[in-house]
């Protein structure tokens, strides 16, 4: 019949020939974090080109670095000596998971708090020196960062050194209550005192410095630099436009509108801190 004389049309296996199993393809592996995303323009950046001051290269915007990273960046090679560590945080309010919340943000930055502080010098000025980090829980302010930084003011103020503070923060820490908030006035305090002393003090503020870090010692510096495109303010930019029921600007507490405003004195590009803080130190009474 018919049906029977067509040439079959399917491949045909030979049971006497053995099967062999292919081996899966390998996968090409492509390391994590390669690119990165830059938060202003949007563009996808190779690693490498943003190189260790990690600035775009389409739109020049500071992406956020680690306090080490900043150290790297800012003080002579070997100078820094790290002062306050190992305080020991409070949980007050019995915050649940906070303190394995420390813990594990601990091994991650490798930072005992949210600041780093210390002695150093940039360029053979000498300096008392603190870096906020917002890696570590957004560098929320704590009782360990306001004690910390009230012991470096004192110190400073009695070795007669300048202070210099790289501000990062999202604002008082939520887990620790009012003792958080009580660090705006106790810093504020040790700021008094040392600009009493006749001392000179700068502030640098990074991105993001908000809420009550702002409020306080961020803008008591006697002269405040900024970085490019650094957002800076006190409350949420939804939270300010539903209270005043008005649109903002679309650079509304970015460092230029500050600027502006006459909130900071000069925005100076990451790759030039090093020099204008030498220059600054040395003029308020540093090394010449």
């Amino acid at each position: 019949m018919a049906l029977f004389s067509k040439k079959d049309k399917y491949i045909r296996i030979n049971p006497n020939k053995s099967l062999k199993q292919t081996e899966p393809r390998e996968v090409p592996e492509v390391p994590d974090e390669l690119f990165a995303k830059c938060p202003a323009c949007k563009h996808m950046i190779y690693q490498k080109d943003l190189g260790p001051a990690k600035i775009c290269p389409a739109c020049s915007y500071n992406f956020r670095i680690s306090a080490q990273e900043r150290l790297c960046l800012t003080v002579d090679e070997g100078s820094f000596e790290e002062l306050f560590t190992g305080i020991e945080t409070k949980n007050p309010l019995k915050f649940p998971g906070y303190v394995d919340k420390l813990v594990a943000t601990r091994e991650k930055t490798g930072l005992d708090e949210a600041v780093m502080t210390g002695l150093a010098k940039v360029k053979g000025q000498e300096i008392a020196l603190a870096i906020m980090d917002s890696h570590f829980i957004m560098a929320s302010m704590g009782t360990v960062v306001g004690e910390k930084l009230t012991r470096l003011f004192e110190l400073a103020t009695e070795k007669a050194l300048p202070v210099v503070i790289f501000t990062a923060s999202g604002g008082a820490r939520m887990q620790e209550g009012i003792m958080s908030l009580m660090q705006m006035a106790k810093v504020s305090a040790a700021v008094k005192r040392h600009s009493n002393a006749d001392l000179f003090y700068l502030t640098i503020l990074t991105d993001p410095t908000t809420g009550g870090v702002t409020a306080s010692f961020a803008m008591e510096g006697d002269i405040i630099l900024a970085e490019p495109q650094a957002l800076v303010g006190f409350a949420g930019r939804r939270v300010i436009e539903t209270t005043v029921r008005e649109d903002l600007p679309e650079d509304f507490q970015k460092a230029e509108f500050l600027l502006e405003h006459g909130f900071v004195d000069v925005i100076v590009k990451r790759t030039d801190l090093r020099d204008t803080i030498a220059e600054l130190v040395a003029f308020h009474g540093g090394v010449k």
